[in-house]
């Protein structure tokens, strides 16, 4: 009977792990195969047939300047927005790792970026960001501004501005896995240091930040593929402008494929960004996983 009854249990697993796994050949492995397979055509929504081009593809991209922007802005963002996020995280998570009720209300609202909608995150950035918004009528009643700042309305500050909304958005995502940290942290390692006479900041650097290196390869790692892939809250805070400054690889994939009916040739740059996403992510991953050894 026992015998039985865990075979029913393992049936039951392998067909949920069956299901999963169903679902993730469906959804991830075989769009990327039809990516790969149509990045080697000039297939177009306006033409019947696609014809085989080889590379060629591939080979527009080295002189596609407006992908070589988008490409660098991308890059640029998802550094700048990796680091701040994980600073402020690190401090979030230092300052709420208390037990105490109103703390984990306050963990409760730090988390809440994570899970809004990027839709939602863009229309409310964007209406705090208009000239005539919360953020210039504060500061100019606050006299650090005589006149409104247009924040989406020059290129440098609009890239700035983008910066800001995708560092507050990680910055959730971001604390949640440095408290995790912290709370595996054993407090005996903080009495034995207070009683050698170390100080807050020599615990921090010593104790903290080296417990915490695990979670600081996943974060980092996150962070970074998450800015690399992101769309929905450029499109909707900025369009990717003003003059493109603000445009996504993402975006610009989506502007060649579905503006200028290019499907071979977004298809080939999708599958350049997946390929670079992934170089990035192994090599900050095996450097990251370096540091923890030398740690």
């Amino acid at each position: 009977m026992r015998w039985f009854r865990s075979a029913k249990q393992d049936a039951g697993l392998g067909l949920i792990a069956g299901l999963g796994l169903l679902l993730y050949i469906v959804f991830i492995v075989a769009p990327i195969f039809m990516s790969l397979n149509s990045s080697f055509t000039d297939e177009s929504p306006l033409e019947s047939q696609s014809r085989f081009v080889g590379l060629a593809n591939y080979r527009t991209m080295l002189h596609d300047g407006e992908l070589h922007a988008t490409l660098a802005f991308t890059l640029l963002l998802a550094v700048g927005v990796t680091v701040m996020a994980n600073a402020v995280g690190v401090l979030f998570a230092v300052l709420l790792n208390r037990t105490q009720l109103h703390y984990r209300v306050l963990r409760t609202l730090a988390f809440l970026p994570q899970v809004i909608s990027g839709v939602i995150v863009g229309f409310v950035w964007k209406t705090i960001f208009t000239e005539d918004g919360i953020l210039n009528t504060l500061l100019t009643h606050l006299g650090v501004i005589s006149t409104p700042v247009q924040w989406l309305g020059t290129p440098h500050l609009a890239q700035f501005s983008v910066g800001v909304v995708v560092t507050w958005v990680l910055s959730g995502f971001t604390t949640v896995v440095y408290l995790a940290a912290l709370q595996s942290i054993p407090g005996e390692l903080y009495d034995a240091s207070s009683i050698d006479g170390a100080s807050t900041f020599q615990q921090f650097r010593m104790i903290t930040l080296r417990m915490v290196a695990p979670a600081t390869t996943i974060s980092v790692t996150i962070s970074l593929i998450t800015v690399l892939k992101l769309y929905d809250i450029i499109t909707v805070l900025t369009s990717g402008g003003p003059a493109f400054s603000t445009e996504s690889t993402a975006q610009y994939i989506v502007k060649v494929a579905f503006t200028n009916d290019q499907f071979g040739y977004a298809s080939a740059i999708a599958i350049a960004l997946l390929l670079l996403s992934a170089v990035i992510a192994l090599t900050v991953t095996g450097l990251l996983r370096r540091r923890e050894v030398d740690l």
